[in-house]
């Protein structure tokens, strides 16, 4: 029968097996001591009996005694010095109770409905076509895909690439220069920190875009020189006047916020501008496939492929949980790229690599793509229209392209807007969110490619709620 014996001296109680059971005597003693220790019963500090002492009080061996000291000594529980005995280990302390209880932390709301840039409507992920796409490509793969390989990303995945781009946005691409990456911003990260080490000090950007694009870029050390945009785009006249400047980040297709193209004259400016002085331009072609009025204008990397990186992802066009995204690389700079300075991890999952190259492939990104753009076209003129209707003071800017339009507001009235619409449970941003320089201008950002299409309608109406009346 088991015996409950306390240790002489200690507030300690231990349950004890038969004396036949050797192992599980000294498990129970080492259990207790440990659990002693954990609750504060024996402080640290506390000098414990000699094994001879406490194998007396308890009728064991002091072996038994003396291997479960030794076995919590190991562990960090005890500490034994000769001379000064076996003492509970100092760092063995329990953690104070914090002061007073910390309130549960509480998930974000999430609004009603949603209108900020940024996401897709993720509810339209073609699970279905992904999964058969999937099961193909495992199926097919060879057994060397699932160790470490090319740190630029599947050899599949990029050759599907390189026939896509020159296919559908006219990029030259070759695989061999093809890098694959975990989303834009990962890319523009390695491209930064590369450009930092081969000597250049500073890049040029658009005075609208994402504050953590430029964050990235100085986070590698190098400087951000803002660029003005117009009804043309970014202005790259100016880039003669600033001969730091070796590199520029612009969103040639469909500039993010304010949604217009890059200007044929300035295309041609900004390609000479590389050429004269050995300079190189990222572009981003984040949303570059959707054009509702025509056909969607080519990627500028087409026309210089030396002197552009070609930077694109499937975070728009698929859903941005895919975490997938490349960059073609011209020769110059493929090698720098690859040997260059890397922080943590940049691959991306091969699983996923191969399921979108057999979605490149099989036709199945292409049909994707065409539904996707009658759905994001119905809803852009669904909003033109309520707009016109509701609202005609309210002036919708940019090209129909790309999953926003901006909305003109009277000056002042921005802050005041984006309240108003907070109150109908809608959540939209401001122009100023995106404005990097001074300029002037009240406006909204309406993401119309965000909602499902359950929700559209209602976030639509939110909108034309939350709307100042005309002046």
């Amino acid at each position: 029968m088991p015996e409950d014996r306390a240790i002489s001296g200690l507030d300690l109680h231990v349950e004890l097996p038969g004396k036949g059971e050797r192992h599980g005597v000294r498990a129970a003693l080492t259990r207790a001591l440990r659990d002693a220790v954990r609750s504060g019963r024996l402080a640290p500090g506390t000098r414990l009996p000699s094994s001879r002492s406490l194998a007396a009080d308890l009728g064991l061996a002091r072996n038994t005694v003396g291997e479960a000291y030794a076995e919590l000594v190991a562990e960090g529980w005890l500490t034994a010095r000769q001379g000064s005995g076996t003492r509970v280990a100092e760092r063995a302390a329990p953690p104070r109770p914090p002061a007073r209880p910390r309130a549960p932390l509480r998930a974000p709301e999430r609004p009603a409905y949603d209108l900020r840039a940024g996401t897709p409507d993720v509810s339209s992920f073609p699970r279905a076509a992904w999964l058969a796409a999937a099961r193909r490509a495992l199926t097919a793969a060879p057994h060397e895909a699932f160790g470490y390989g090319d740190p630029r990303g599947r050899p599949e995945l990029r050759a599907a690439l390189a026939d896509y781009l020159a296919r559908a946005r006219g990029v030259r691409a070759d695989p061999e220069r093809i890098l694959i990456c975990a989303g834009f911003k990962q890319g523009l990260g390695l491209l930064s920190r590369t450009l930092r080490a081969c000597g250049t000090e500073a890049i040029g950007i658009e005075d609208h875009g994402l504050r953590h694009h430029r964050d990235t870029i100085e986070e590698a050390g190098l400087r951000s020189v803002l660029l003005p945009v117009d009804g043309h785009g970014a202005d790259v006249r100016v880039l003669d006047g600033l001969p730091d400047v070796r590199a520029v980040l612009l969103t040639p297709a469909h500039q993010f916020p304010t949604g217009v193209p890059l200007h044929p004259d300035r295309r041609a400016a900004v390609v000479d501008w590389a050429a004269r002085t050995d300079g190189l331009i990222l572009e981003d072609d984040y949303d570059g496939e959707f054009r509702y009025d025509r056909q969607p204008v080519g990627a500028l990397q087409g026309l210089a492929p030396d002197d552009v990186v070609y930077c694109g992802t499937a975070s728009k066009s698929l859903i941005p949980g895919l975490r997938l995204g490349w960059l073609v690389l011209p020769d110059r700079l493929r090698d720098e790229v690859l040997d260059g300075p890397r922080t943590g991890a940049w691959g991306t999952s091969v699983l996923d690599q191969l399921t979108l190259a057999e979605f490149l492939t099989s036709g199945a990104y292409d049909r994707h793509l065409r539904s996707m753009r009658q759905r994001y076209r119905r809803r852009r003129d669904a909003l033109v229209a309520a707009l016109a209707e509701e609202a005609p003071h309210v002036r919708v800017t940019g090209i129909a392209a790309g999953l926003h339009v901006v909305l003109e507001l009277p000056p002042g009235t921005e802050r005041s807007v984006v309240q108003a619409a907070a109150w109908q449970g809608l959540a939209v941003e401001g122009l100023s969110r995106f404005r990097q320089s001074a300029a002037a201008g009240d406006g909204l950002i309406i993401a119309y490619g965000t909602p499902p299409d359950h929700a559209f309608a209602g976030a639509l109406e939110a909108l034309l709620s939350a709307l100042p009346g005309a002046p």
